[in-house]
């Protein structure tokens, strides 16, 4: 009889693992606020000097809440690394793959942010810096260092030895360009399908898909991007970074708005935010 409870209770725990994989998990929808989050300046050159220059806060819209991230408050440059790190409710370990879900929105333009997981812990995030992503999102119409200049469309980071092409524009595969500059104040839905096996066996990649903007409806918009790092470690954190730009040259500090952060074991292009 002891026995018979035992196989029982562990047949409900396992078909609650089961269930909690293959239902949408919230990261945050920073409806209570900014839980749990780690905010840290890691290259601090502003002048006159300000501790923790960084703008990272819950805003409300009607009766939704979201985060607005920006290196400083306007006006104030040298904020070279301003990061923003979660735990992840469940690591994506290595062979498997999961989808994630963001939505975001431009509050302005100039800006550089970039954001995307994590395989490191807080200490090693604060010393790698932008080293510490591997699936990466990018948002940002600076010029780099040999005059190109940014166009603002989402991108995604690629494995390139030229060191000014280490991101590509999102497509608009049907249309055969590049996609248009995301829109300001404009919610964009995104879903990035993580795969993090081996990459022997195709892993350390991922897809991304949009609807916002340009797109109507959910699109595919880049088939194959590229881990940052390529470490092949369980991916752990979500992290979103940003900065002022160099004294001498700065980006500006234009916002980007994040929201209804949720992952999901598999490729699942459902929208969570339609099953609360």
């Amino acid at each position: 009889m002891r026995k018979s409870a035992i196989v029982c209770c562990f047949s409900v725990l396992s078909a609650c693992a089961t269930s909690q994989h293959s239902t949408w998990l919230l990261v945050d929808d920073f409806e209570q606020g900014l839980t749990n989050w780690h905010k840290v300046d890691t290259q601090n050159n502003t002048k006159p000097f300000i501790e923790n220059p960084q703008v990272t806060e819950i805003r409300r819209e009607k009766t939704n809440h979201f985060l607005i991230k920006k290196p400083a408050k306007d006006g104030v440059i040298g904020n070279r690394k301003a990061l923003t790190f979660k735990a992840l409710p469940v690591p994506v370990n290595v062979g498997e793959t999961f989808t994630f879900y963001t939505r975001i929105q431009v509050e302005r333009f100039p800006n550089n942010h970039a954001f995307g997981l994590s395989n490191l812990t807080p200490d090693e995030i604060v010393k790698a810096g932008y080293n510490a992503f591997e699936p990466t999102l990018r948002v940002t119409d600076k010029a780099e260092s040999n005059g190109h200049k940014n166009t603002g469309a989402l991108m995604v980071k690629i494995s390139s030895n030229d060191k000014y092409r280490q991101y590509d524009n999102i497509q608009h595969y049907a249309q055969q360009r590049d996609a248009k500059p995301l829109v300001a104040k404009q919610w964009y839905q995104i879903w990035y399908v993580v795969n993090n096996a081996l990459k022997i066996h195709g892993g350390q990649t991922y897809r991304v898909y949009v609807q916002g903007g340009e797109f109507v409806k959910q699109t595919l918009v880049y088939e194959k991007a590229d881990f940052r790092m390529q470490r092949e470690q369980p991916l752990i954190s979500f992290l979103a970074n940003c900065n002022t730009g160099p004294l001498k040259q700065p980006y500006g500090n234009g916002g980007l708005a994040f929201d209804d952060i949720f992952m999901i074991k598999g490729v699942n292009l459902s929208n969570p935010t339609n099953m609360r």
